[in-house]
């Protein structure tokens, strides 16, 4: 048999990636009724694994610097803020669909209260930080 297994507009036909970009989407949707007019103007962003360049190098990783889950950039001239989530160390990280949705959202306002330079918890009062 060749084709989908399943119509494209139920769940199940998603890839892997687009369930993540999916829990992304849902993250920022959750901080929009609140910060809707601060993150007009800031794109988000879904790469796989961070770039080499904010890796240590192999020993370093040893010694507690642990690989990002994101990182943000803010404004600069003509380009507009940035928020990335990387999805491998993120998957990585949980045990299942819902620990990777708490994961992600964590992530998301992790990375919002450095461009807006607030505590998580004050960009999300539901913010849980670390297991």
């Amino acid at each position: 048999m060749r084709g989908p297994l399943a119509p494209s507009h139920v769940p199940i036909a998603k890839s892997r990636g687009e369930r993540f970009d999916d829990l992304v989407l849902d993250a920022v949707d959750r901080l929009k009724p609140r910060w809707g007019k601060q993150l007009a103007a800031v794109q988000f962003a879904v790469e796989e694994v961070p770039p080499a360049a904010d890796l240590s190098d192999g020993p370093g990783l040893l010694d507690g610097e642990p690989i990002p889950f994101g990182r943000s950039e803010p404004a600069s001239g003509k380009r507009p803020a940035v928020v990335v989530v990387y999805r491998r160390p993120l998957e990585a990280r949980a045990r299942d669909r819902e620990q990777l949705g708490a994961l992600v959202h964590d992530t998301v306002v992790e990375q919002v209260a450095g461009l807006l330079g607030l505590s998580p918890e004050t960009v999300d009062p539901g913010y849980e930080g670390e297991d």
